[in-house]
């Protein structure tokens, strides 16, 4: 099963992709290691770096006619992978 679940395609993660860094939504357990081998075996391209984040879920609350409801959104972890000068990862390509 690949780490990776999907790429993040924002404006922020857009500007990226012209500096050879690209962006995914990673499982929460998945370590650099185990992403460098999913993206490079998933479009055959050579990663030279990972960074990683955590992210913390916001707390959500609404109003409702029998009460407040409080929740929270889930929790993920985020890649920012830099890949050789000349490798490019389409992600249109599909379309």
């Amino acid at each position: 099963m690949s780490t990776l679940k999907r790429p993040i395609i924002t404006e922020k993660a857009t500007g990226l992709t012209e500096k050879g860094r690209y962006v995914f939504e990673v499982e929460r357990t998945a370590n650099k290691v185990q992403i460098k081998k999913d993206v490079e075996q998933m479009y055959g391209v050579t990663v030279t770096s990972i960074n990683t984040m955590r992210t913390i879920g916001k707390v959500k609350s609404k109003f409702t006619k029998g009460g407040q409801v409080a929740g929270r959104r889930a929790h993920g972890k985020k890649a920012v992978v830099t890949l050789k000068d000349g490798d490019i990862i389409d992600f249109y390509g599909n379309i």
